[in-house]
Order: C-alpha cells, then structure tokens, then sequence
C-alpha cells in the first residue's frame, strides 16, 4: 500500500541540484534529470522544475520570455501587452512531450523578444529595467498569466510533478546547456501549483532552494518599497528579488551579497562594512532553515544557512562543479570526482565560467528608476 499525501513527512524536504561546466561545454538535459532523480524521496510530486543556460545560442541577444497561461484570455492580453512594448523575433508554444504523470498544464509559449528603442527612450531605462518592469506588471496585473523566466540566453521549464517527469514533459534531452540547475518540490507551507515551482527567476537569475523563509513577510515588505511584487505565492520568490536587487540595482559584490542574506552574528563581523550592510538590509536577512543555489548566466553560487539546518554537498571534477543535497546524487553522474566536501553553514561555493570574474557585472540602477 502506497503512502498518501500528509501519511508521511520528510523534515529536511526539497532536493536541489546544479551542474557548471567552466569552459563553458555544453552537455545535454539527461545528465541534470539522472542527478534529480536520484533523490525522488526528497519531493512529493508537487513541484519540479530545471534552469538552463546557453540553450538559445541562435538567440542570445534577446530576451528568452517563457510564459505560462492559465487560458487563451491570458494570451491575448498578455501579447498585447508584449506587442506594445516589445519587437518579438520568434514566437511559438514550447515543445512539450505529453505523459500521463503530468495533468493539468497551462499554455506554455516563448517570446524572444527585445524592448522597443522608443519605450526605452520614453522610460529613460536600460533594458534589463524594462524587462523587470514588464515582468512584475504580468505577474501581477493579468490574471492568469505568469513569466516562468526572462533572461537572456537561459529558460526555466517547471510544473507541478516529480523533476524526472517534468524533464521529460519538457523534453530537455533535446536541449544542450553550460549550466543546469534542478529541483524537487516537497511544499509544506504553501501551495504546489505551475507557478509555484522552482526554479524562480527574474531575468538572468535562476533560485533553487530547500527550506522555508520565515522572514518572507519582511523580505517582500522591504523589496515592495523598491518596485517588486511577489505574487507567486512561495517564499522563494524573495530570494530572487533579494539577489537581484542587491547585485544588479545595487550592485553589491557576491561576498557583501552573501553577508545581507546570510548574515554573520554581530559578534562574529570581522569590519565595519558587515556591520553597516546588516544596519542598511536589515530587512533582507534570510531567516529559517535554507540551501539555495543562485545561478546566472557567469555561473553559480551555492550556500546554506549559518547553523546549516539544510544539506549541501559540493564537488569538483576537471572542469565541472557539482552541489547538491546529497552526496548520492553528485556519485550518479560523476563516480569519481577529483574532490567533494560538505560547506560549512553560511560558506558560498562559488563557480564561474572561465574569465569571468564575477557572478554579475553590472552598474549601480538610480533610485527613482525602481
């Protein structure tokens, strides 16, 4: 007899995975399933979902909209919206492979789109801007319409199922990627629906995370002062914005980004720096258990909360950098690595693509344009 829904609880929760080639080799989607898959028992069929970047060579330079509808009405609004304010290169339904284990999925369809030069002149943005604007308006202004990813060169392909059969529903062996990132939902405290699933992205951002924000009520009140609306009903989504803003808007580097999230204790500060950016963002520190993998399209940073009360193993082979909630998972597809280690609570573990110097380079956004 098989176990139901609420018959069964899994304390640690959630599986994430993430896999960087350095050199920036493509590999294909069935490597990044194999490593998910081998921790099944961490989800309970309610969320799964994949990242993926250099997938889109042929359009690198536009913006890569994956968009889900919940009906047609949701389209039509939505692509007027997109038609206004977009010049769109290629549109169509993302190619899906039907299974009985997926039900109930929307109309999913991508845009590789770039903002109009005229409605970038008229707002006074860069197009990075413009695409989170359009992005929060969709969110929360069309019913039924949600923006699954929006970056460039990168797409997200997440519902409501076990990762193994999402990846095949989205058919990711047709797909090559530099880097992967994977996740396997086990929702606790809010609801397991299409949208809900990780990953959460805004623009190049990728979040995988296992755990539960128990700040989220502060995170978003903090990070609607600056234009973002959390609308998709996880606490996830903060992390995102949170990355976002403190990197792209404020173009905070990754260490003092990683010391506003997870944030040493007041006796432990090493400089005045720590102590004025725990004074400043006081109000993004990630409270509760946690394990994240921020991906972007330089590479990936991986990190737990301080007292680690979330699993994180890390490994390296050649030019591959493995994390991952367990150690199994990395041993399924890399039997062999050259090195692998458990992080300590609160230590990043940081992959880039070969010269690059930083997860994102970016100049500071002016205030009054948020």
């Amino acid at each position: 007899m098989s176990l139901r829904e609420g018959e069964i609880r899994i304390p640690s929760g959630c599986a994430i995975a993430g896999i960087l080639n350095r050199s920036g080799q493509s590999f294909n989607g069935q490597t990044i399933i194999s490593c998910i898959a081998n921790m099944h028992q961490r989800s309970n069929g309610l969320g799964g979902g994949f990242a993926a970047y250099g997938i889109y060579p042929e359009y690198a330079r536009h913006y890569a909209l994956h968009i889900y509808y919940d009906h047609e009405k949701a389209r039509e609004e939505c692509e007027y919206h997109l038609n206004h304010n977009f010049d769109i290169a290629l549109q169509g339904p993302v190619p899906v492979r039907r299974q009985a284990r997926i039900h109930h999925a929307p109309v999913i369809w991508r845009y590789f789109a770039q903002p109009k030069e005229g409605r970038l002149y008229q707002e006074e943005i860069d197009p990075a801007e413009f695409i989170f604007r359009s992005v929060m308006y969709i969110n929360s202004c069309i019913c039924g319409a949600y923006v699954a990813s929006s970056g460039q060169n990168m797409a997200a392909f997440k519902g409501v199922g076990y990762p193994e059969d999402i990846g095949e529903f989205f058919r990711l062996d047709d797909y090559s990627a530099y880097l992967w990132t994977a996740h396997g939902r086990f929702p606790t405290n809010t609801p397991g629906w299409w949208g809900g699933a990780h990953p959460f992205t805004l623009l190049n951002w990728s979040v995988v995370h296992n755990g539960e924000i128990s700040s989220y009520s502060t995170n978003r009140r903090f990070l609607e002062m600056y234009g973002y609306t959390c609308s998709l009903q996880t606490d996830t989504e903060v992390i995102t914005y949170a990355v976002d803003l403190l990197m792209r808007r404020h173009a905070l580097s990754l260490e003092d980004t990683v010391d506003v999230i997870s944030a040493p204790m007041w006796v432990d500060m090493e400089n005045s720096q720590q102590g004025r950016l725990r004074r400043t963002y006081a109000s993004l520190l990630l409270n509760g258990p946690f394990s994240i993998i921020v991906a972007t399209g330089n590479g990936m940073m991986a990190i737990n909360d301080r007292i680690k009360l979330r699993p994180l193993v890390a490994a390296e082979k050649g030019d591959c950098l493995y994390v991952s909630s367990e150690e199994g998972a990395i041993k399924v597809v890399e039997p062999s690595p050259d090195r692998i280690w458990s992080p300590g609570g609160g230590e990043p573990v940081i992959g880039l693509l070969y010269g690059k110097e930083k997860l994102i380079e970016a100049e500071v956004i002016k205030a009054q344009s948020a």
